[in-house]
């Protein structure tokens, strides 16, 4: 009887449901004592992590003080969660196509969910990508609902 190892599987793939939200984005990176700017709160999805090296902030590019100039501007994808903590291959089912083809992400992941960003002048080949792969962009006027397979 062959043993089969969890390395030796092909990692699950799922077809995903994802939005693209209004934006640009921007993602910045401040000292790990910064205080969190008040700027960095609004919008309808931002993100603020601290570590011992740093203090990162995704939030919408039109937030942002004249002071500090991200680096790229970004749209922002989000998958159509909740996903059950149980599941796996999700984020990897996204973002495989992705890396693939070369194109760089930045990638949130929240109770419910994941959001990818994606660096705005590599926007049109990943949304190919992502829809040759089989995941699905809604339309904005679209209701809520999850589809995973």
């Amino acid at each position: 009887m062959a043993v089969i190892h969890d390395e030796d599987r092909p990692p699950q793939r799922h077809r995903l449901r994802f939005r693209w939200l209004p934006g640009p984005y921007a993602i910045v990176r401040l000292a790990s004592d910064s205080p969190i700017p008040n700027w960095a709160t609004k919008g309808e999805f931002t993100s603020i992590t601290r570590t011992s090296d740093e203090l990162s902030i995704v939030c919408p590019a039109e937030n942002l003080p004249p002071d500090v100039p991200p680096p790229h501007r970004w749209i922002c994808l989000k998958l159509e969660g909740p996903f059950p903590f149980s599941m796996t291959g999700v984020l990897l089912s996204f973002i495989e196509p992705l890396s693939r083809n070369g194109i760089p992400i930045f990638a949130v992941s929240t109770y419910d969910t994941d959001y990818v960003l994606i660096q705005d002048d590599s926007v049109g080949a990943a949304i190919a990508e992502l829809q040759r792969a089989g995941h699905e962009l809604l339309p904005k006027d679209e209701p809520r609902r999850t589809l995973i397979e």
